[in-house]
């Protein structure tokens, strides 16, 4: 897979009615990479992403998309977008074969007869090309929607939350889908808030408020928090965890208390501290084993610093 630098992006920041949604945002994005952007709802996610695709004018900053530029350019990029909104857009009343006419029609593409079915095949929808769209299960219409948006041979992906409401079968099967199409080179930049989906990902960033507060790799990600984590589990039932998790919360050293089935997972940044304050409760009814930080901890610590106003 070539690195080849599809998206390079300095001070890209964007406001509506007086509120910048977006600020100062620095990006590179290379060929073929699955680009994961994390964080709560209303935090720029998609204001990012549709002006690093040229699909939205920033109000200032600079950068490249595909090689144009994403200020003055951006009707040389949007040929080369694939869109695939969270939303099921296309018609319930015509069949997939159909939406998909009408799509490469609307496309203008050479051979379109030949491109539908190439989509068909490559999407595997042959068994249910005559059923009508709106029958379809979440599943299949996301299926038939990533169908639509790589209809023309876009080099470039952007996936708004493309999984939300479809049952994890049809998830895994989407996201392979996704792994297969970045084989071939296409860049995916794809908004999420499953954890899964976002290990899955070559590269993540986590925006808040408008800010980029991480990126990078998972592993980087997860390196950068600096957080040490502990699994507790509690014995017998003379006591409970909610009650153990308030009684920490509140200790030096302890950043984040978070349950996790018949568990917490207690996280800090200060490894010492941290393993001092919990080792009053080293004793029955609990037992303690450092485990690996996750993603899981990383993305709930970075929530906390935004509602902190660190982000």
């Amino acid at each position: 897979m070539s690195a080849e630098t599809v998206i390079d992006v300095q001070g890209l920041t964007k406001s509506f009615d007086g509120k910048t949604v977006v600020n100062q945002l620095d990006m590179t994005i290379r060929q073929g990479e699955i680009f994961g952007f994390l964080g709560p709802n209303g935090s720029g996610k998609t204001t990012s992403i549709r002006m690093l695709c040229g699909l939205l004018k920033p109000d200032s900053g600079s950068g490249t998309c595909l090689g144009f530029d994403v200020i003055n350019q951006s009707d040389k990029i949007k040929p080369h977008v694939g869109y695939m909104t969270q939303k099921f857009s296309l018609y319930d009343d015509l069949t997939i074969r159909e939406n998909l006419d009408f799509t490469a029609k609307v496309f203008g593409l050479d051979n379109p007869t030949k491109k539908v079915d190439e989509c068909i095949d490559r999407m595997g929808l042959g068994s249910f090309k005559k059923h009508l769209a709106g029958n379809l299960s979440g599943g299949w219409k996301q299926r038939l929607s990533l169908g639509v948006s790589t209809l023309h041979s876009p080099k470039l992906l952007l996936l708004d939350e493309p999984t939300a409401g479809v049952d994890p079968g049809a998830r895994r099967d989407f996201w392979d889908q996704v792994h297969a199409l970045a084989s071939q080179g296409i860049t995916a930049l794809i908004s999420t808030h499953y954890m899964d989906e976002a290990e899955r990902c070559h590269k993540l960033a986590y925006i808040a408020y408008g800010n980029l507060l991480a990126s990078g790799s998972v592993e980087d990600m997860i390196r950068d928090s600096n957080l040490t984590t502990w699994n507790v589990l509690l014995k017998n039932n003379n006591s409970t965890l909610q009650e153990l998790s308030e009684q920490l919360k509140p200790l030096p050293g302890i950043d984040q208390v978070v349950a996790f089935g018949n568990t917490l997972h207690v996280s800090g940044r200060d490894p010492e501290l941290l393993a001092h304050s919990i080792s009053q409760y080293d004793t029955d009814p609990y037992k303690w084993t450092k485990i690996n930080t996750s993603l899981e901890e990383v993305f709930i610590d970075l929530m906390q610093q935004s509602k902190d106003g660190l982000g």
